[in-house]
């Protein structure tokens, strides 16, 4: 299967504020048939331990948002809680690029390890995942309890 080409060099990242919270809800309802809610996605914004991270470009009306990464830094260890690329920017190396700039964050802060659960039908997120060099390591029998989907636990060294 086609790798993305690498993200535009206009494409940057910064932490999410609470301005940004109805694009990131949008965002969020495109992607998954069972978002996350404003509320979740806004507590994330008050935990010590919790980044969010926007991938940004400037647009015609200036700064527009294309995705973001929810992850958490415990000790030595990086776990992705969420990822999501809006409609109009997928298969444009945004998620890869985020992934990245994830992983880059949390090995600045010390992290050796990064982990994630991932759907067992999403397919390309699980290549994505592995071309970052993640591996499985184990099942979650019924985690995504919406739909008893189960979920594909990986994970991948931060050398």
């Amino acid at each position: 299967m086609r790798r993305p080409a690498d993200p535009a060099p206009e494409l940057r990242f910064r932490p999410m504020r609470t301005a940004d919270l109805d694009r990131v809800v949008d965002i969020e309802k495109d992607g998954f048939r069972n978002p996350w809610s404003r509320q979740l996605l806004e507590r994330e914004l008050g935990h010590a331990w919790s980044s969010t991270l926007l991938a940004v470009e400037d647009g015609p009306g200036g700064e527009v948002v294309l995705g973001f990464i929810v992850f958490w830094l415990v000790h030595d260890e990086l776990h992705v809680l969420n990822i999501a690329t809006a409609l109009e920017a997928r298969r444009r190396g945004v998620g890869r690029a985020l992934m990245l700039e994830g992983h880059r964050i949390g090995r600045g802060r010390g992290a050796v390890l990064a982990t994630l659960e991932v759907r067992r039908s999403n397919l390309p997120a699980i290549e994505l995942y592995r071309s970052l060099g993640y591996r499985q390591v184990g099942i979650r029998p019924g985690y995504y309890a919406e739909e008893g989907e189960d979920a594909v636990v990986m994970t991948a060294d931060l050398p």
